[in-house]
């Protein structure tokens, strides 16, 4: 196997990427967009966390009657940050993409959010329709920006930075698996042990690099990592160009929990909100079964790839350490 070009959810033909963050004293907070091709894409969900902030999921059941979906907001804010969603809701309708019905479009736009409320000292700075609608606009298909950025800017992981990770994957017959992670987790992505980075254990030859932060102070940071009670979450979009219904894209995203358990621990607490979205772009073809056993398998592992991307890309801040800064010493 080798990843997509980009090592990243772009990579997925059709699929774009958009940040927006909060500017201002006080402000640590941020949106990102996943927006569908033209016409949408089939989606699903799975929701572990006990302490979930979302918009639109039901709809999302394979019981359901929509099929498709326009994009997938993720956001800072807490359940304030839902309103990101009115933003890109405005953006698809004014470019005309959304449910046809009587005399008007309706976008369908699925979102979820973190709590990072007063991370940047003012708990008043939380997204809104305009960082949603700005998220939109910065959307393309180029590299993945990652780490303290969009959705990511204010998140924290075991009592470091947390932030935004990306990764991808080719299989042999061609078909294009990835996943983008919202790392803002109770538990630790990192090995308190060792100093390792959990997920980079299941990367690519040579994706991750071999230095680890001392185990010591990681132990240290997470000892005293507190989280109340719906204060942490994780976030994740797979996304694959293959041919899928709702229910094959529920599996898709069930099966990045795994790749949450195995980088994250512990995972699905009380304290986290964590949700995953499955996306289908269907350029490529419908998997057979042994197709379909790979397929779910890959979105595990880019999945628990893209959270160690999340932890090594994430920046310090005056208050908070990131890995990288413990590895830099």
């Amino acid at each position: 196997m080798r990843s997509g070009r980009g090592n990243g959810l772009t990579d997925v033909d059709g699929l774009r990427v958009g940040h927006a963050a909060l500017e201002g004293p006080g402000a640590r907070s941020g949106t990102t967009v996943v927006l569908a091709p033209p016409g949408g894409a089939v989606a699903g969900v799975d929701v572990r966390g006990a302490a979930p902030g979302t918009r639109e999921t039901d709809l999302l059941a394979p019981t359901a009657t929509v099929a498709r979906v326009h994009a997938i907001t993720l956001s800072g804010g807490s359940a304030y940050g839902l309103d990101a969603a009115s933003g890109v809701m405005a953006r698809l309708e004014r470019a005309g993409e959304g449910v046809a019905m009587p005399g008007v479009v309706v976008p369908i736009v699925p979102a979820a959010v973190v709590f990072d409320l007063g991370r940047g000292g003012d708990p008043a700075a939380r997204p809104t329709a305009a960082t949603g609608a700005a998220a939109y606009d910065a959307a393309h298909d180029g590299p993945v920006e990652q780490g303290s950025v969009g959705a990511g800017t204010g998140a924290v992981s075991g009592g470091l930075r947390g932030g935004i990770g990306t990764a991808s994957v080719v299989l042999d017959g061609g078909t294009t698996v990835a996943a983008l992670v919202v790392l803002n987790s109770a538990g630790t992505a990192v090995d308190p042990r060792t100093g390792e980075v959990l997920g980079a254990r299941h990367g690519l030859p040579g994706e991750f690099p071999d230095a680890v932060a001392p185990a010591q102070r990681v132990a240290d940071l997470y000892g005293r990592h507190v989280n109340p009670l719906g204060t942490a979450t994780t976030l994740v979009v797979v996304g694959t160009d293959a041919t899928l219904d709702k229910v094959g894209c529920t599996r898709l995203a069930a099966m990045a929990h795994d790749g949450l358990a195995r980088a994250i621990h512990p995972v699905h607490t009380l304290r986290d909100g964590d949700c995953a979205f499955g996306l289908a772009t269907g350029t490529a073809p419908a998997p057979d079964t042994d197709g379909t056993y790979e397929l779910q398998s890959a979105a595990a592992d880019v999945t628990a790839r893209a959270v160690a991307h999340a932890v090594l890309a994430a920046e310090a801040a005056p208050d908070r350490p990131s890995y990288s800064s413990l590895v830099a010493g």
